[in-house]
């Protein structure tokens, strides 16, 4: 029977080796190991929690920032596009301005050369008029010289009819006067 002995104390002995040797001091530890294990995830995950929120809070400020300058930005994209907008109606302005203008201007040129054109005609009758003046001066003036010169000749004619009538006349009492001298 000794060798059944062996094979109730083999095992025994083994469970007593393998309880105290290794089961004792694994389980002494096992609760603190499993405390640190707990607390050391706990830390990783606190840890994790606090990057994060931290990640979180400078996502949030350079997002705030980023907005900031997006606002900003659009703020002088919009001041830009509004003196753009302003510069172009200033310079739609200024083209229709010179624009009626030039039409303005045309129109008035148009008006004085058509005045002018009037007052060309006129320019050309008045010294045609003038023309034909000076040339009727100049016939009138002869005109005036001839009938003078005839005016002269024809007194110069009557004086020297009143002459002759005035002799004939003379000649005729005489020739009475001689006849009623002879007759007497």
């Amino acid at each position: 029977m000794k060798k059944s002995y062996v094979y109730f104390i083999a095992p025994l002995l083994a469970l007593v080796v393998f309880f105290f040797g290794f089961y004792w001091g694994a389980h002494k530890d096992f609760e603190s190991r499993e405390q640190q294990k707990v607390k050391a995830a706990q830390d990783a995950k606190q840890a994790k929690l606090i990057k994060e929120a931290k990640d979180r809070e400078k996502a949030v400020q350079e997002a705030i920032v980023l907005q900031e300058k997006r606002k900003a930005d659009k703020k002088a994209r919009d001041l830009r596009e509004a003196q753009a907008k302003e510069k172009r109606e200033r310079d739609r302005q200024a083209r229709d301005k010179a624009g009626r203008d030039a039409e303005k201007l045309e129109a008035q040129v148009r008006r004085l050369q058509k005045e002018i054109d009037v007052e060309k005609k006129d320019l050309a009758e008045v010294q045609s008029e003038r023309k034909r003046l000076v040339d009727e001066e100049k016939f009138l003036r002869e005109y005036v010289k001839k009938a003078e010169s005839n005016a002269n000749s024809l007194k110069g004619v009557l004086e020297r009819i009143a002459a002759a009538d005035k002799a004939a006349e003379d000649a005729a009492r005489a020739a009475a006067a001689a006849a009623a001298a002879a007759k007497k």
